[in-house]
């Protein structure tokens, strides 16, 4: 199974739907492929300029680690200079904090969705409620 563009857009607009539902700030919403290509983006009204970078970025760098981001958020504490090593040789594609949610199929890393614009927890939140409500594996890390 891979990601295509129906299957990407279907999971943005779950996580539109779940920030509705909670309230959130504006949000941008990334969709990557295995290969770390993008597939949708999504930018509400409202949000700031950088917003599209760091939702792509924390699903690239998730997909890149194969960690969901709080998995390497965790490791930026424990071991920062690992991470800012992986950063440069990513070329500063990897944001290491909660948003960047693989998507699995059968255990196997089919995408990821990155999140931003309100807190790292609830842009997961987002992005693993829409994951899983399309039957999918969510990794949040």
């Amino acid at each position: 199974m891979e990601i295509d563009l129906n299957i990407a857009q279907t999971l943005a607009q779950a996580c539109l739907t779940r920030a509705a539902e909670m309230g959130l700030k504006p949000l941008t919403i990334a969709v990557l492929d295995a290969a770390g290509q993008l597939k949708v983006l999504l930018r509400q009204d409202g949000t700031s300029l950088m917003r599209p970078e760091i939702a792509q970025s924390k699903a690239y760098g998730a997909i890149a680690m194969g960690l969901g981001s709080r998995s390497l958020y965790q490791r930026a504490q424990e071991q920062p200079y690992f991470i800012q090593a992986m950063n440069a040789l990513a070329d500063g594609k990897l944001v290491p904090v909660p948003g960047g949610v693989l998507i699995k199929h059968q255990g196997s890393i089919i995408g990821a969705i990155g999140i931003t614009g309100d807190s790292s927890d609830n842009d997961e939140a987002c992005a693993i409620h829409a994951i899983e409500a399309a039957g999918l594996e969510a990794d949040g890390g």
